[in-house]
């Protein structure tokens, strides 16, 4: 596992890679450090019967952007299974809490398993397409409270992914890289604006209005917010 930037290598030895494209800050932010270390890339988003699904239209957007012709939205109906106020409307998405009560606990956003699922669906398209990573962007200071964004989450799942797959057992595993890990959200927008992502394409809020529009009190809108402050920057999605 992979968290400090790379180096672009030759373009006549470029890699590919399947980078999981939710339509965050974060993830927006993740690829185009993939393309800019040199990366030939793939997308995958997942339509998991998230009641923010307007991030899937932001995915396609930042997909776009960045040039990414080969990007899958597949269809995993995670509400079926309920226990996340993510995807169960009965169950209230946290709002107006302080930095405090983010940081403490795992939030009722926590989605049972999905990084663990989301990680396994995008490990199947890195192989079928003969990819050499998975690039993510999930980042365990500003969503300590969520376990499977943690390092310690993705060194066991490189394990799995080097013993679990046809590729693995060859001796050609397919590497897991989270280049934002370890970043605040301050230092990842800062990296974001460094190279150049649109970040009015992206959305962060969990419950967001009929038209799209950030609530501004769920715990991803008030970290996006303070995030911005914190860099000295604009929020382009706030200015809509």
């Amino acid at each position: 596992m992979k968290t400090a930037p790379l180096k672009a290598p030759p373009k006549d030895t470029a890699k590919a890679a399947v980078v999981l494209l939710s339509g965050g800050l974060d993830s927006a932010t993740a690829a185009a450090w993939a393309a800019n270390a040199g990366y030939r890339l793939s997308a995958l988003s997942i339509a998991y019967g998230q009641r923010h699904a307007v991030e899937l239209d932001a995915a396609r957007a930042v997909a776009q952007a960045l040039g990414i012709r080969d990007h899958v939205v597949l269809p995993i109906d995670l509400a079926a299974f309920g226990g996340s106020a993510l995807v169960d409307a009965t169950i209230p998405v946290p709002q107006g809490r302080s930095a405090a009560e983010i940081a403490h606990g795992i939030p009722s956003t926590y989605v049972p398993a999905r990084n663990t699922v989301f990680l396994g669906l995008a490990l199947a398209m890195a192989e079928a397409r003969g990819c050499d990573a998975v690039v993510l962007g999930i980042n365990a200071v500003d969503y300590s409270g969520y376990p499977d964004c943690r390092p310690e989450f993705l060194r066991a799942f490189q394990e799995v992914a080097r013993l679990g797959t046809k590729a693995g057992v060859e001796g050609r595993p397919i590497e897991l890289l989270a280049p934002l890990v370890t970043l605040s959200k301050t230092e990842i927008i800062r990296l974001g604006l460094s190279l150049g992502v649109d970040y009015g394409l992206t959305t962060s809020c969990y419950s967001p209005d009929a038209a799209g529009r950030p609530c501004g009190r769920c715990d991803s809108c008030l970290i996006r917010a303070e995030g911005f402050a914190a860099a000295a920057a604009t929020d382009p999605r706030a200015t809509r």
